[in-house]
């Protein structure tokens, strides 16, 4: 099975970039995208459906932004939308859905950027999100956590790392918050395979950042241990454009444990 993860930074906006045929192109069986900054009854059907994808879309209560989306080949045996608490939930920033060998979270976890409030905001929905996925890996369940996660872990995982300390996506607080999920089990996927440097998914429209690819590898696929039995690979695909993202893929054998 093949999975791709994307910040789209406004699906409206990055199907007239071709979204579409990279889609058909690139065949995931899974696509979650996150930042979708529509509303479903915003969108027509060449988006919602005749791709041939079941979609599921859960939008923030705000016009405009957050919100994520999951496209499945294969119909998921049950969705959910958010984590149940509504301070999280408002913003759309939560998908679940539940496939045969696993759950998939797409998640768009929230940007601390603006001021200490929003990054207040962050952590707390760092903290919330842990014991959830714990509880779901101690009740036999197999999980898969994907979005953007808004921080940088390691200093392999930003171009600038010395500048960027006190930059909220880089802050020892937050990378603290990835070292926690680490702790508890949680594997990324993309250093399973990939301990090379200058790997990144995210670039600011700025200074012509991506072309000379001073970015942030912010963007992951993390697994319980139980799941990466079966684990094939993970990359990132830094030559898709249409977002100041790129997708990021994971890939796991189409087997039970």
């Amino acid at each position: 099975m093949k999975l791709i993860s994307w910040n789209v930074n406004g699906v409206r906006a990055v199907e007239k970039k071709g979204f579409l045929d990279w889609l058909s192109q690139e065949d995931p069986d899974i696509l979650c995208i996150q930042e979708t900054k529509a509303k479903i009854e915003q969108l027509g059907p060449s988006l919602t459906e005749e791709h041939g994808y079941h979609t599921y879309w859960f939008s923030a209560e705000r016009p405009g932004y957050s919100g994520v989306a999951t496209f499945c080949k294969k119909e998921p045996y049950d969705v959910t939308k958010g984590l149940g608490i509504k301070r999280f939930d408002l913003e759309g920033r939560v998908l679940v859905t539940e496939h045969e060998n696993f759950l998939l979270y797409n998640i768009y976890f929230p940007n601390g950027q603006k001021n200490e409030d929003r990054l207040n905001y962050k952590l707390d929905f760092y903290d919330s999100l842990l014991p959830i996925i714990n509880d779901n890996v101690e009740n036999g369940h197999n999980v898969i956590v994907t979005g953007d996660w808004n921080t940088a872990h390691k200093s392999i995982d930003l171009a600038r790392p010395k500048e960027n300390v006190n930059t909220s996506g880089f802050m020892p607080i937050e990378r603290e918050k990835i070292d926690e999920y680490i702790s508890h089990g949680w594997v990324d996927t993309f250093r399973l395979f990939h301990p090379e440097a200058d790997r990144y998914s995210w670039w600011t429209y700025r200074f012509g950042a991506r072309q000379r690819n001073i970015g942030w590898r912010i963007d992951y696929f993390f697994t319980n241990e139980g799941l990466v039995d079966i684990v094939e690979d993970a990359d990132i695909l830094e030559k898709v454009m249409g977002s100041d993202h790129c997708p990021v893929t994971l890939s796991i054998a189409d087997r039970a444990l």
